[in-house]
């Protein structure tokens, strides 16, 4: 009773791939190169833009020490009284003609 005549030997599969054991290297992709690149330049420029803002933000700040704030005078508004008196009657009557 020979149940298992073929232990030692295997099957070949009838399909098989092309360049099955060609596997190529991973390289680094190029686009996170230029994405760092792109951040790198991009925080150059912030940080320089900073420096300028705040030498800017100096610079008012010592201006406006320098020119002293002349203090405002109060200004009122003397409201003359109508000189004529209102006619509320006139008024009406030019009201209902309209």
């Amino acid at each position: 009773m020979a149940k298992n005549k073929q232990k030692g030997k295997k099957q070949k599969n009838v399909f098989q791939v092309a360049n099955k054991h060609l596997k190529n290297k991973t390289k680094a992709k190029p686009v996170t190169t230029t994405l760092k690149h792109i951040n790198t330049v991009k925080k150059e420029k912030v940080e320089s833009l900073n420096q300028i803002f705040t030498e800017v933000q100096r610079d008012v700040k010592s201006i406006s020490k320098s020119v002293a704030p002349e203090p405002k005078k109060q200004i009122q508004v003397v409201r003359e009284p109508p000189k004529e008196s209102v006619n509320i009657d006139n008024a009406a009557q030019l009201f209902s003609q309209l």
